[in-house]
């Protein structure tokens, strides 16, 4: 891989005045805040349990922490805005305390819950639903000035595989990023990350054709997230079971990362960085 590949591509981030340079990826650990998450070990549902795994991750090397209060898992139960608010609202604030220098980004698809994150320490939104699932989420977005993840999915959690069709799956991302990302620019948002929504409303088959592919995503020449982490289509493929995923998912974050992902959204913070500081001295040394 040539060293220049990225060149034009965006490699900073603005997030709440901390410039954070992407040129090195980075990684981004996950804190659910839910009952039913697939994956049972991220499950934290109460402030000490949060707090002691955002001081891990942060010591592993985490340079975000993705807080999610909504369970996006397929089939997954709905809940009121209030209940997600309820869940979240006390781990942010508690976060914001115990660790003023964490960057803390927001799993929600909602306009509401964005806003009142945002405005109790948070600085990034994780929107699962691309704006597709709140009207108001791209103007909130542009209002509050902080980076938005943009990630493709049809339909919500709760009917998103039945809706796991395409004649070809790249093209439609692809043409969705477009469509969205123009969207979010004519509202004057600065800060945008593609997100291209592995195993969300996608078949296993879909998510490894959008892997093959994604380094041609780097066209847009916008900051790519990859969250794959122990996901069904590695544990589903090599016959085993989330918990069991770890190595499956090094795997696979590091042949991102050799396709240009400058975010890894995971699980397990400390094999990550391990995987980009790796992956880094090749491409300083041009392995390949």
């Amino acid at each position: 891989m040539a060293k220049d590949t990225f060149f034009h591509k965006k490699a900073t981030l603005n997030a709440g005045g901390k410039l954070i340079d992407l040129t090195t990826p980075k990684v981004m650990g996950i804190i659910n805040l839910t009952p039913d998450s697939f994956y049972a070990d991220s499950r934290k549902q109460d402030t000490g349990s949060a707090l002691q795994q955002a001081e891990k991750m942060l010591t592993d090397g985490a340079t975000f922490l993705d807080i999610g209060a909504y369970s996006s898992r397929p089939g997954a139960e709905d809940i009121s805005i209030q209940e997600e608010l309820d869940r979240l609202l006390p781990v942010v604030e508690a976060i914001v305390k115990a660790f003023p220098d964490a960057v803390l980004s927001i799993d929600t698809f909602r306009a509401g819950v964005a806003e009142a994150a945002i405005k109790a320490g948070a600085h990034i939104i994780n929107d699962i639903g691309g704006g597709g699932l709140d009207a108001d989420m791209f103007a909130t977005i542009a209002r509050l000035q902080v980076p938005y993840i943009l990630m493709h999915m049809k339909g919500t959690p709760q009917n998103m595989n039945q809706l796991a069709q395409y004649e070809d799956v790249f093209n439609e991302v692809y043409d969705y990023f477009t469509d969205k990302y123009h969207q979010l620019k004519q509202l004057g948002v600065k800060d945008v990350i593609l997100d291209p929504g592995f195993g969300f409303a996608k078949k296993t088959e879909h998510s490894y054709t959008l892997m093959n592919r994604l380094q041609d995503f780097n066209v847009l020449q916008l900051p790519l997230l990859v969250g794959i982490s122990r996901k069904n289509m590695i544990y589903k493929t090599l016959g085993i079971t989330a918990a069991e995923a770890l190595n499956g998912t090094t795997a696979l974050n590091t042949i991102a990362l050799t396709k240009g992902a400058n975010i890894l959204r995971v699980h397990d913070v400390k094999e990550a960085v391990e995987a980009v500081r790796i992956w880094e001295m090749c491409r300083q040394d041009s392995c390949w």
